[in-house]
């Protein structure tokens, strides 16, 4: 096991939870693999840090493991600790002012991203097998990308969030980050109670190509690693190409109360998904806000730039619109299971491009951010499964896609992302060398 000091920045404590003793340990899914753990879930015996020092100091061991942890480990895994996060869960930069950043293995002059970011170094620089998070707005799927690691977020409420502080509930999933597919779905599968089922081939994939003008790299290094992929497993009369921009707008019709505010100042955005944005950002934070005002208004935490001002925007929040957000989230899960039915897939970018340098000019934070969550809160708002898959490095930055599938299909995403796994790093190989 890694020393503390090559483990990248990336463990809060180290320990180790061994699973329980039975008669035949190689019969488990997960026998032998080692994990680590976001300090947002709890230990038994652990105080439960929030990434925040007054909050360790003001809150007493916990008195139970969450259930998700328990899972992995009746499952045969074994825990070697917990890891560094964004203070209370609210950013998706990674960068911590109390207990340093860790280093992103794959750009360590780059930002890991949030906010389990200690989770998905640990697992990039190949400290452990694979790691638990959190993702509320993102914290699995942008960490995922930037560190250039599988990364999923299960569909909404299907994994126990028992144990595990709360953010914002209406977004809250616990998540797990794997270098490699198969790791990823044997992990699912445990938390997800699943049977092991053949594979079902996707019946369309849908491609936006107004999502991926959001990104900041040629698209086509994103795109076409795809799309010849499932062309050479599934044919090319699968795919699908569509503005998911204007699609949303038209069967979101709620949406209309979000639409242009403010959105006239960014560089390209798609409207209708700022908008979504907007009404997720305006649920977290209401939600946020009656989770932890009162703690926040007794202790006055210390808290870093950046989650300083987003934490006080949100005891601002009152519940006005509150009503409307939960219609938007309606109306998009609808829209989307229409778009993609039983077995359909839509990929994204999931987040706009490489991550940004370690303390980047807020400006162009703000409007990255902005982008980002453009793209994030389709899976957040809807409570859909969506999986980050690592396409490689483009200019010595990893380079990522997601695929989404409706809400309840995590089995078979899963099962997808093993099935793409050997054709998408031919493809993978083959844009590389033609970069160069």
């Amino acid at each position: 096991m890694a020393t503390v000091e090559s483990d990248s920045g990336a463990f809060m404590e180290k320990f180790v939870l061994q699973p329980p003793t039975t008669a035949s340990p190689q019969q488990l899914p997960l026998n032998g693999l080692t994990f680590a753990i976001k300090d947002i879930f709890d230990v038994e015996g652990y105080v439960t840090g929030n990434g925040n020092p007054d909050w360790a100091r003001t809150h007493l061991p916990a008195v139970s493991t969450a259930p998700a942890i328990l899972a992995v480990l009746n499952a045969g895994a074994t825990s070697v600790g917990k890891t560094v996060m964004d203070e209370m869960a609210y950013s998706i930069n990674g960068e911590n002012i109390h207990y340093g950043t860790p280093v992103n293995p794959c750009a360590p002059d780059r930002i890991p991203g949030g906010s389990s970011s200690g989770s998905a170094v640990a697992v990039a620089a190949k400290l452990v097998d694979f790691s638990l998070g959190t993702d509320t707005g993102g914290s699995v799927r942008a960490p995922a990308a930037f560190c250039g690691i599988y990364g999923f977020r299960p569909s909404h409420a299907v994994v126990p969030i028992s144990g595990v502080i709360p953010m914002a509930q209406s977004f809250d999933t616990v998540g797990w980050f794997a270098r490699d597919p198969v790791i990823l779905n044997q992990v699912g599968r445990v938390l997800l109670q699943l049977p092991n089922v053949q594979p079902v081939q996707p019946s369309h994939v849908v491609i936006p190509d107004d999502c991926f003008q959001l990104l900041s790299i040629p698209s086509n290094r994103v795109t076409q690693v795809l799309l010849k992929t499932i062309e050479k497993l599934f044919g090319g009369q699968i795919v699908r190409h569509t503005n998911l921009g204007d699609y949303i707008k038209d069967k979101v019709p709620s949406l209309k109360h979000f639409m242009g505010e403010g959105n006239e100042q960014l560089e390209y955005n798609i409207p209708s998904l700022v908008a979504l944005s907007t009404s997720m950002r305006l649920l977290q934070r209401y939600e946020f806000k009656n989770n932890h005002e009162e703690w926040i208004s007794s202790v006055k935490p210390d808290l870093g730039p950046g989650i300083s001002e987003r934490v006080q925007e949100a005891l601002m929040a009152t519940s006005e619109n509150i009503d409307i957000c939960n219609m938007v989230r309606n109306e998009l899960r609808a829209a989307l299971s229409d778009l993609l039915e039983e077995f359909g897939i839509l990929a994204l970018p999931t987040v706009p491009g490489p991550p940004f340098k370690l303390q980047a000019d807020t400006v162009a934070l703000e409007n990255y951010r902005s982008r980002a969550f453009s793209l994030l809160s389709i899976a957040g708002v809807s409570g859909f499964c969506q999986v980050n898959i690592p396409l490689g490095m483009y200019e010595n930055l990893p380079v990522a896609v997601s695929l989404l599938a409706k809400h309840g299909a995590d089995g078979f995403l899963l099962n997808l992302v093993e099935n793409l796994d050997g054709s998408l790093k031919e493809q993978i190989e083959i844009s590389q060398k033609m970069s160069f």
